[in-house]
């Protein structure tokens, strides 16, 4: 291990980067679903005005054209995992701080925020958003639902 990280988390946030910030949250971070999935950063070369389309998500991933891309609300990935629910031990409540925290990230950092989810069972998902610099970044992870 390194010491590049703790400098780089030793910063204030606005002199980190945004990988550096989100990659602050993300350790031990699992999206729930039947397979709890990590969370990761993702940057991405589409760096147009307009907004993502799906035929652009499949060519970016380059993924067969059976395999089926939805644009789904920002609220749909977020809804599970930053709602406490009564039933919640340590765990999960600490999970859900953490994906508030990533939240609110991801908000404040990049704007023109889409979700996309590929897939039927396994469900690849990215929300991806704009950084200030202009460029497309933001976080996968996967779905797993049969």
């Amino acid at each position: 291990m390194t010491n590049e990280n703790s400098k780089s988390s030793d910063q204030p946030a606005e002199n980190r980067t945004v990988s550096d910030q989100i990659n602050s949250v993300l350790p031990d971070l699992l999206y729930p679903s039947e397979s709890d999935e990590p969370v990761e950063f993702v940057t991405c070369y589409l760096n147009q005005e307009e907004p993502l389309t799906v035929s652009q998500i499949k060519d970016w991933q380059m993924l067969p054209p059976e395999i089926h891309v939805d644009e789904v609300p920002e609220n749909e990935f977020w809804e599970p995992v930053i709602t406490e629910q009564d039933w919640y031990g340590d765990e999960e409540k600490t999970r859900t701080t953490k994906f508030q925290q990533l939240k609110q990230l991801l908000e404040k950092e990049l704007t023109d925020r889409q979700v996309f989810y590929a897939g039927q069972t396994e469900i690849d998902v990215f929300l991806l958003g704009r950084q200030a610099n202009g460029e497309r970044a933001g976080i996968r992870t996967k779905l797993v639902q049969t």
